[in-house]
């Protein structure tokens, strides 16, 4: 449990969570289609949830985001570096 007098400081902080639990990840992309495509691309048969974020104030990136269930932190980490690497996908946060 976190203390008002910690005086770590919050880069060096770890996140702890517990797995199996459920994850939201950020995703900006030109167009709707081409997001839910790329989606489906990384996630493949796993089971999620996508809902619509965002359009920038030009219309040029929406954004969505994608939940689902990640069993580890080694997970968690390997989907977001799939979305980040989907040559459609322009940011994952």
């Amino acid at each position: 449990m976190e203390t008002l007098n910690d005086n770590t400081p919050f880069s060096e902080k770890k996140l702890e969570l517990n797995y199996p639990c459920s994850w939201s990840y950020k995703l900006i992309a030109g167009e709707k289609e081409t997001l839910e495509k790329a989606i489906r691309d990384v996630v493949e048969e796993r089971i999620h949830k996508i809902e619509h974020s965002n359009v920038s104030k030009g219309g040029k990136y929406i954004s969505m985001n994608l939940e689902m269930i990640v069993h580890n932190e080694d997970d968690r980490n390997f989907i977001y570096e799939a979305l980040k690497a989907h040559q459609d996908i322009k940011m994952v946060l």
